[in-house]
C-alpha cells in the first residue's frame, strides 16, 4: 500500500463520528504502521451518531475518543489538554480539520444566522483548533527541516465547491454559505502555510471529491465516490506531501484544484 509512506506518531481528526471523518479514523487505525494515538473528536461522543466510533474503540486501544465543539474555545482548550496528557509531551503530528456543516441554501433564502453559523464552524473552527501549540512541539521534536505530514501538518478539509474558478456542482445546489466558508478556509490554509512554515508545519487544503455521505448525498443524486475510495486517496496524497506542497489545494487524487 502506498499509504505505508505515511508514518505518523499521532493524529487528531475533528468531526470524526461519521462520513469522511469516521472513514479517516478507520483507515488510520488499519494502516500497516498505525499511529500510536488516533484522537477522534466529535460534538457528542456518547450520542446516537457516534456508535460506530465507540465500536471501533472497543477494538483499537490506540483510539481515543473525545468531545470537541470547534466553535467553543473552552471546548478546544479542554480537548488540547487531554491530547497533551495522552502524548506525554511529544506533540501532535497530524491535525485533520474535518468538522464541517452544510445547508442547502439559495441567494434569496440565505440568512445572517445560517451564514454566521456555517462560517463559524467551517472557517473559524479550523483557525482556533490549529492554534494549538501541540503541532509546533511535534515539529520541534522531529529531526530534519523538510516539511511532511509525518513531522507536523494541518490538513483542512475543503471542497472545490469553494473554488471560485470551479464552483463545483453549482447546478445541484447553490449552498451559498458553505461555498463562502470553504473559499475562506482556503485562504486560511494559505495564511497558515505562510505563518507556520518557520515552525516546521506543513499546511494544505484537500478536496475529498463528491462523496456518498449524509452531507454529500441528496435524494436525487448519488455521488460517484465512496468514503473508502476518497479516504484511501487522501491518505495516499498525505503520504506524498512535502515542502513544495505547503499552501496548496489538492484533490483526493493529488491533482491541484484551482482557487
Amino acid at each position: 500500500s502506498s499509504m505505508a509512506g505515511l508514518c505518523v506518531h499521532s493524529a487528531l481528526v475533528t468531526g470524526a463520528n461519521r462520513g469522511i471523518g469516521l472513514g479517516i479514523v478507520r483507515q488510520l487505525l488499519q494502516m500497516p504502521n498505525p499511529p500510536e494515538c488516533v484522537f477522534a473528536a466529535c460534538r457528542d461522543p456518547k450520542g446516537e451518531r457516534a456508535q460506530e466510533l465507540q465500536h471501533l474503540a472497543s477494538k483499537y486501544p490506540n483510539l481515543v475518543i473525545m468531545p470537541l465543539e470547534v466553535t467553543d474555545p473552552a471546548s478546544i482548550q479542554a480537548a488540547a489538554a487531554r491530547v497533551g496528557e495522552h502524548l506525554k509531551g511529544s506533540g501532535l503530528n497530524l491535525l485533520i480539520n474535518n468538522a464541517g456543516i452544510a445547508k442547502l441554501s439559495f441567494l434569496d433564502t440565505e440568512t445572517l444566522e445560517s451564514m454566521s453559523q456555517i462560517y463559524t464552524t467551517n472557517t473559524i473552527g479550523p483557525l482556533l483548533v490549529s492554534n494549538l501549540p501541540l503541532l509546533k512541539k511535534a515539529a520541534q521534536g522531529s529531526p530534519g527541516s523538510e516539511l511532511s505530514c509525518s513531522k507536523a501538518a494541518i490538513i483542512n478539509m475543503s471542497s472545490s465547491a469553494g473554488s471560485i474558478e470551479e464552483v463545483f456542482v453549482w447546478d445541484y445546489g447553490q449552498c451559498i454559505a458553505y461555498r463562502c466558508s470553504k473559499a475562506a478556509l482556503n485562504m486560511l490554509t494559505k495564511c497558515q502555510s505562510l505563518g507556520y512554515r518557520e515552525h516546521g508545519i506543513l499546511c494544505a487544503a484537500l478536496h475529498p471529491g463528491w462523496v456518498q455521505t449524509d452531507m454529500g448525498s441528496t435524494a436525487e443524486h448519488k455521488p460517484p465516490l465512496t468514503v473508502d475510495m476518497s479516504v484511501q486517496g487522501m491518505l495516499n496524497v498525505l503520504s506524498t506531501l512535502s515542502e513544495k506542497d505547503t499552501g496548496t489545494f489538492l484533490d483526493w487524487e493529488g491533482k491541484v484544484v484551482s482557487w
